[in-house]
């Protein structure tokens, strides 16, 4: 697969060098799982896996940092890309535990901003948080994406500058949702149209919306949920009251005015200290209560918390407290986004086939043991690809 895409992205070299393209791709993935270690270890690291795999000569010596960051330049971002986007698919099985509602298998959006070195490259690119007083220590990159809640696995991703919000980068990540998924959203992605383009795309949608969201009570239902309408945000007051009438009637109403939607709320006890119960609001193309009960799409909803522990895994476990990315100019950073991302996902991945094996959650696993093994068998003879 590396080679299909080193020859699909035009990168693979037409004279032997001392770190051909397929010896930098793995090199990328390597440098994301020894954070703490300079160019020259990392590769020090991989020598044996590439020995093992014929891709690395015994008449070669490690190059030096700066041939290194040469080779990188000359890979650039696009096939750590392309091979993340061949790579990256739902890995858990009908098996797996956690992973599915009924039919449906769970998956999760959320975003998260990853520091990167303070260079003209990376400013004119990314940007700071905020200016003035306020302005972040370094250039941030804002990332969103798509996981599934049973293996923790990113399947895609998008990212740009931190001063794009999560709302405008969300639709490029549509492109990944099948109808036998239910898509689980935080209150800050809702808006009618954003609801909308997922709803278009054939998957199930339970997404928590503000208080500040009209959700009238149409038609109660047997369970505890009751049938509502959204509309579209500039729909005068009596055009929203017709649109109520009709589906009360039973009338369909256009999408480009207001669709129905079923709510489910609840109360939580106490998560910030306040003392204070939280009341979660949550909106569904799930209309049928004999479909799925109210009370199992609450409890699956609590499922896209495990996005924050992935978002954990990859910014304090994977790379280290506050730590910085390594790449001081745009493509770089592409780069190593597209092989973090890449890393974590083989990572993952066989977390969730060793816990189908003992027929175990994955989320009984530790995720840093993990690490921890893997790391040792890099620096074996271990091949490890995605």
């Amino acid at each position: 697969m590396i080679e299909d895409v080193l020859a699909e992205t035009g990168k693979r070299e037409q004279r032997k060098r001392l770190l051909p393209a397929h010896v930098v791709v793995r090199f990328c993935q390597a440098m994301c799982l020894f954070f703490d270690d300079d160019y020259e270890e990392v590769v020090r690291k991989l020598v044996g896996s590439l020995q093992d795999m014929r891709s690395w000569s015994g008449s070669w010596h490690v190059p030096t940092a700066s041939a290194i960051s040469q080779a990188r330049t000359a890979l650039g971002p696009k096939p750590m890309r392309e091979l993340f986007d061949r790579v990256a698919v739902p890995v858990a099985g009908l098996g797996t535990k956690g992973a599915w509602l009924r039919s449906r298998r769970l998956m999760a959006v959320d975003g998260f901003v990853l520091d990167v070195p303070d260079t003209d490259s990376n400013v004119a690119a990314f940007n700071y948080s905020q200016s003035g007083e306020r302005r972040s220590a370094y250039p941030q990159v804002r990332v969103v994406g798509l996981g599934e809640c049973g293996s923790h696995a990113i399947v895609d991703a998008v990212f740009d500058g931190c001063r794009i919000g999560e709302q405008t980068l969300l639709p490029q990540l549509f492109r990944s949702l099948d109808s036998d998924m239910l898509l689980l959203a935080d209150r800050n992605f809702y808006s009618y149209d954003l609801w909308c383009q997922a709803v278009n795309t054939g998957a199930a949608l339970l997404w928590r919306v503000s208080a500040s969201v009209s959700l009238p009570v149409v038609v109660e239902l047997f369970d505890g949920s009751y049938l509502s309408v959204v509309f579209r945000k500039a729909l005068r007051g009596y055009h929203r009251d017709a649109i109520i009438e009709s589906v009360k009637n039973g009338e369909k109403v256009h999408p480009a005015q207001a669709t129905v939607v079923r709510v489910v709320e609840y109360t939580i006890p106490d998560r910030v200290g306040d003392g204070k119960r939280e009341t979660i609001r949550l909106i569904t193309t799930v209309l049928d209560p004999s479909d799925t009960p109210a009370i199992e799409l609450a409890a699956a909803y609590h499922e896209r918390w495990e996005f924050e522990g992935v978002i954990d895994e990859i910014k304090t476990h994977q790379r280290g407290l506050a730590r910085v990315l390594r790449s001081k100019t745009a493509d770089l950073v592409r780069q190593e986004i597209w092989s973090l991302l890449l890393t974590h996902y083989a990572i993952r991945a066989l977390m969730c086939r060793a816990a189908d094996e003992a027929d175990t959650d994955p989320d009984r696993l530790s995720f840093m043991r993990s690490l921890r093994v893997i790391r040792r068998q890099v620096t074996g003879q271990a091949d490890f690809s995605p």
